[in-house]
């Protein structure tokens, strides 16, 4: 039997996943630690991991990986990566890294990157970038140079998460032009580094890693690696994609029109294009798709808000911690649609995009200590994500994406009856959810870029819809009246 390997580096946990090559089958997923990694804050709005943690939990999910399901070592014909976005990782000549890696979250750099794109030109941003610098790798690398001189005079290379972990597979620094686009290091109009950007944040490009193709060798299980996680040297290393690129590949999403979400630590709308458009006010924003090409351009349009999962993971572990998920889940469906008046805004997790980098924290409106139970909490979390979700998919219709039918996979937030429903109830979209995962994306990937499939088509063999929702008429306009309730409510926190 041959398998690929994909791996998931997520900021809650990593995962690891098996899948039978030849069927498309998904042999298992396994993810480490057992509990959520822990996002280190030293001061209001940073958000750090220590990337020897990502690869300590690696080496722990391959390990849960042997031992719930039986392989050889010589059986796996590739290795996957998808990685959690826009984090930066800076290692040193002997490829240790320098400091704690800042992740997406992370809010440092907000200003450096407001800064650039006022200096450099709004025009120019969005013309070459298709984003404003914002709050991404590049500013981030920014910060260090200005904060840390000792630090930034010691790098090597520069790096996001997925390529960390490409190096500590293969001990080789590399990078795609997928993930320099979401670090906003790519000039779309020229298709190249944008020397202009590197210029004005006087960081030289030899901290860039090599580029190497998204589907395609990457570079090979190099020895004392392949010890640590019990694997054979040599296999290659042939697809990397951050994790909503990735995300959107898993659920079959590469043509225009297609539309992926995902409901983890964030949230994520996700849409693909084959028009290099931007929004004047950098609140969703365009990146390479992992299936582009000069010749057929593909472009991920993605809406993201940091406060998702987290939401629901503080309210259990704050307040709800003798239930597990699905009893709060359970819960929440006993609640009424609209939670009898209460509003969540889901915005406590660093700067939001969607509200042009505003860091509002988190807001809980309309609270009544004699009516409302901790279902109608749970309830009007979960629908202040969905809203939150929404408020940024008008933003995206606005620039044309259409929605009509939306996947993700049968995973996190999905798994909730009320937050499906809601979904599809106020997008008027039928939700279509998947036995598939960001690490099974990454397997699948990794098929691709060795050579084991032929073509795309091929690769998603063995994935099947789990569940669909249909917007339910009867209840489409209480989730619409909920919805210009809560938006209201939102722009009055937002003046």
């Amino acid at each position: 039997m041959k398998y690929l390997l994909g791996y998931d580096i997520g900021s809650s946990s990593v995962k690891a996943a098996l899948l039978e090559a030849a069927t498309g089958k998904p042999v298992g997923t396994v993810f480490s630690p057992a509990s959520e990694m822990q996002i280190a804050s030293p001061r209001t709005g940073f958000a750090e991991q220590d990337p020897e943690l990502w690869w300590s939990e690696l080496i722990n999910a391959t390990k849960k990986l042997k031992q719930q399901f039986s392989f050889q070592p010589d059986e796996i014909i590739a290795i996957g990566i998808s990685y959690q976005m826009h984090g930066l990782v800076c290692v040193d000549k002997n490829l240790k890294s320098l400091r704690p890696s800042i992740i997406w979250c992370d809010s440092r750099a907000v200003d450096i990157g407001n800064k650039a794109f006022k200096e450099l030109g709004e025009s120019f941003c969005l013309q070459h970038l298709l984003n404003s610098p914002g709050n991404f790798t590049a500013s981030k690398l920014r910060w260090v140079k200005e904060n840390e001189p000792a630090i930034y005079e010691q790098i090597y290379k520069v790096m996001l998460p997925g390529d960390y972990i490409g190096l500590m597979l293969t001990g080789e620094a590399t990078t795609t032009v997928s993930g320099l686009s979401e670090g906003i290091f790519w000039d779309f109009s020229n298709g190249r580094i944008s020397k202009e950007l590197l210029d004005y944040y006087s960081i030289d490009e030899k901290l860039l890693s090599r580029l190497v193709p998204t589907f395609g060798e990457q570079g090979r299980l190099h020895k004392e690696a392949a010890g640590i996680l019990g694997l054979s040297a040599g296999i290659p290393v042939s697809y990397r994609a951050g994790d909503q690129p990735n995300n959107a590949f898993s659920l079959n999403v590469l043509e225009p029109g297609e539309i992926a979400a995902t409901a983890g630590t964030s949230g994520v709308i996700y849409g693909v294009s084959d028009r290099a458009d931007y929004d004047e006010q950098s609140r969703v924003n365009s990146f390479v798709h992992v299936n582009h090409t000069d010749e057929d351009p593909r472009y991920g349009i993605l809406l993201c808000v940091n406060g998702t999962g987290i939401l629901n993971s503080w309210l259990r572990k704050n307040f709800l911690a003798a239930l597990s998920y699905e009893a709060i889940n359970a819960g929440a469906a006993k609640a009424e649609v609209g939670s009898g008046g209460l509003r969540f805004y889901p915005f406590g997790n660093g700067a939001e995009r969607i509200l042009a980098n505003k860091n509002m924290g988190g807001h809980l409106q309309g609270l009544d200590f004699n009516r409302h139970q901790w279902e109608e909490v749970a309830r009007a979390a979960q629908e202040g994500i969905v809203f939150a979700l929404h408020y940024g998919a008008e933003i995206m219709q606005k620039m044309g994406v259409q929605l009509t039918t939306i996947r993700a996979g049968y995973a996190n937030m999905f798994l909730s009856d009320v937050f499906a429903a809601t979904f599809a109830n106020i997008s008027n979209c039928v939700v279509e959810l998947y036995n598939t995962d960001g690490a099974l994306g990454a397997a699948r990937g990794a098929g691709v870029g060795a050579g084991y499939y032929d073509d795309f088509a091929s690769c998603f063999t063995g994935m099947h819809v789990v569940s669909r929702i249909e917007p339910q008429q009867q209840s489409q306009q209480l989730v619409a009246e909920a919805y210009q309730n809560w938006k209201k409510g939102l722009l009055n926190l937002i003046q």
